[in-house]
């Protein structure tokens, strides 16, 4: 079977080809891509290319397909997995396989499975892991983005605090105690506060910050106070742009330290902005992956002596993390949408991953069955004076207050693909 898919050969060097895939063997499963979300980490891995821990070092000679976001459907089954798998089944898969204790993982390591592909084969390790996940829903996008909200669930998963007298750590927030988002309004921190307001384990105090009003804006109005207050969470929303941010916060808070604190933005400031505003035992999660590997800041350490104060960091989440994503998603507790700023087909792939922190926005999502330029949700609207794709578009996303949904995408899937 024939397949197109975008393929890493070095730095900066990607390209869209047809080829050929091998039949598959009896432990391996055939598959076609139908979404994939593109992620900061494809930039890195298309910026460093051999370089990178995931990709081979013979990448130039036997090149990997991009994109580990995906979500598709199963196309056949090879012999090993046919009591497990069927075809036609929707699936998405969690890329960090750790097998063997190997980083190789889809989308940076191997041949013939990627996001940024029309089909894929599916190697045995994936099933052995358990990496493979059964997705069931009205649409593929939502498989897309598991796995980046797997990360947000991993990271308060990986929180703790101190229990006094003993040794042992109590993994988790604090829960009902006081809880900052700092630079917390893009789409990772949307998918924060969406998470830690309709989980089981909250905090009762909740201020996210930002320093652009209309950001502030549009997070209140897509998860407000009052839907937070719903879910037993006080949630405030907090420009800290002027002023002293941390006595506001404090203030805001009755004049304490904040339990649990995120960082959203890889910048020394704000990270030190929430060093500061950890009360007794207060745990600061720095959430944001920063490129450059000397990045550093300060951290009062008289406080992480005589007031217990802790810092952890996390870099995706694991395949139970993801099935709870999944969970979620299906009982409408996690809305997948909230992420979604652009779409665009397999053609804009290569563009838009190479230039991916120059665009603008949250989450990239490619249909990979399709050709479209990238384009933002917010210009349907505009692009409908003159295509009458695009004002449809505009019509079923104004639905649901300018956000990706299942209707918009099978109308797009029905439109576009030949």
């Amino acid at each position: 079977m024939k397949t197109r898919a975008v393929r890493l050969y070095g730095k900066e060097d990607l390209r869209l080809e047809e080829f050929e895939l091998p039949a598959i063997k009896d432990d391996e499963i055939l598959a076609r891509v139908v979404s994939d979300s593109i992620c900061m980490s494809s930039f890195k891995a298309a910026e460093q290319g051999a370089d990178h821990k995931r990709v081979p070092n013979n990448v130039a000679e036997n090149p990997v397909i991009i994109g580990h976001e995906f979500c598709g459907e199963i196309v056949e089954v090879g012999a090993k997995w046919q009591s497990q798998f069927k075809a036609g089944q929707k699936f998405a898969i969690q890329p960090a396989l750790n097998y063997k204790g190997s980083l190789d993982a889809p989308g940076y390591s191997y041949q013939y499975i990627g996001g940024d592909a029309t089909y894929i084969i599916i190697p045995h390790e994936v099933m052995e892991m358990g990496c493979l996940l059964p997705y069931e829903a009205d649409s593929f996008f939502g498989g897309s983005l598991t796995e980046p909200l797997s990360c947000v669930i991993g990271t308060f998963h990986a929180m703790y605090h101190t229990v006094r007298g003993s040794y042992e750590h109590a993994m988790g927030i604090k829960e009902g105690g006081s809880m900052a988002i700092l630079a917390g309004v893009g789409p990772m921190g949307l998918a924060a506060i969406d998470y830690i307001i309709h989980c089981d384990r909250r905090p009762g105090f909740l201020v996210v910050t930002d320093i652009d009003d209309a950001r502030l804006a549009r997070a209140e109005k897509l998860l407000s106070p009052a839907e937070a207050k719903k879910n037993g969470v006080t949630l405030i929303y907090k420009n800290t742009r002027e002023g002293d941010p941390v006595a506001e916060l404090k203030e805001l808070n009755g004049g304490k330290g904040y339990d649990d604190v995120l960082c959203f933005a890889p910048v020394a400031a704000v990270v030190q902005q929430a060093d500061a505003l950890l009360g007794d035992d207060g745990c600061l999660n720095f959430f944001a992956g920063p490129q450059d590997p000397k990045f550093s800041a300060m951290f009062n350490f008289y406080n992480v002596h005589y007031a217990s104060t802790h810092v952890v960091g996390t870099s995706g989440g694991n395949t139970a993390d993801m099935i709870e994503a999944l969970e979620m998603i299906g009982q409408g507790k996690l809305d997948p949408s909230i992420l979604v700023t652009h779409i665009g087909g397999l053609n804009a792939v290569i563009e838009t991953t190479l230039n991916l922190p120059k665009v603008p926005g949250g989450k990239k999502l490619i249909y990979t069955g399709i050709e479209m330029p990238l384009t933002a949700i917010a210009d349907f609207e505009e692009k409908g004076k003159t295509d009458p794709m695009y004002a449809e578009l505009a019509k079923l996303v104004a639905k649901t207050n300018g956000l990706w949904n299942a209707e918009a995408e099978a109308y797009l899937l029905k439109t576009l693909t030949k």
